[in-house]
């Protein structure tokens, strides 16, 4: 698990990476590695998110519509499932452990 935060939806990010990483971490005991802030979607979208956005989601879209997006990305690279925000870590772990 990794976490890429992102200000594109709502400002809800609108801090330092500093101050994302230490909110996170106080608030919600976040202990997986924390990136520097980037964008996800339009013109100045990070390049990983150029790629993950290529799977689109249930609605068929490609643009990510809010933070919490989930992405499994398998061994050799290759997108194997996009997850709704909503959809929780735990319930990943059957796709997670089935690879």
């Amino acid at each position: 698990m990794l976490g890429v935060p992102c200000n594109q939806f709502g400002n809800q990010e609108p801090g330092s990476n500093a101050e994302i990483l230490e909110f996170a971490q106080s608030t919600y005991d976040v202990q997986f590695p924390m990136f520097a802030k980037v964008d996800v979607n339009g013109a100045d979208a990070h390049p990983v998110y150029e790629f993950l956005r290529q799977t689109a989601d249930d609605d068929g879209n490609t643009d990510i519509g809010w933070n919490f997006t989930k992405f499994l990305v398998g061994a050799d690279g290759q997108v194997i499932q996009r997850f709704a925000p909503m959809v929780t870590p735990e319930e990943i772990g059957a796709a997670i452990a089935a690879l």
